[in-house]
């Protein structure tokens, strides 16, 4: 029997996680934002280029609009250490941070009861803040050529012809 939500269950508000992963430490930088939209994801590329002030940062994104706005592309070029990668349609998992994401589910937002968004809030910064404290690198499994392997596949599979 799949485990469910009571039927007196209410969801009393949501958040917007953002989060960078270090694929190099395992650290990860999270805000958490009312809305989903340009000016959150502009918030969080300036959180991040300031906790990292003096590399070239390599960020690894989902195909999400926000990422592709004008806005976006403007500031990036405004910035030119900071570079956007995308991980093709449906290949979300090759996003490390996304491995960090499910964890985050599952040990601490799922069997959850958020009586509200700040409660929820502090529910994720206790999270992240325990994450750091061990944080440690995510280690592929796979070698770099079966990981490309199996997207390549992937994408043939959605590819309409």
């Amino acid at each position: 029997q799949v485990e469910r939500r009571t039927h007196d269950y209410k969801r009393h508000g949501t958040t917007t996680l953002f989060a960078a992963l270090d694929v190099a430490t395992g650290e990860v930088l999270g805000s958490c934002f009312r809305q989903h939209r340009t000016e959150e994801f502009l918030a969080f590329l300036k959180l991040v280029a300031r906790a990292y002030p003096r590399r070239e940062l390599h960020i690894v994104l989902d195909n999400a609009s926000t990422h592709k706005e004008p806005r976006v592309k403007l500031w990036l070029s405004q910035h030119p250490r900071i570079h956007l990668h995308f991980t093709p349609t449906s290949a979300s998992w090759m996003n490390q941070v996304e491995t960090w994401f499910s964890l985050l589910q599952r040990r601490a937002i799922k069997r959850g009861v958020f009586k509200s968004v700040s409660a929820l809030l502090d529910a994720i910064r206790r999270f992240l803040n325990a994450w750091n404290a061990h944080k440690k690198p995510f280690v592929w499994v796979k070698s770099a050529e079966q990981i490309l392997r199996k997207a390549d596949r992937q994408h043939s599979a959605v590819t309409v012809h």
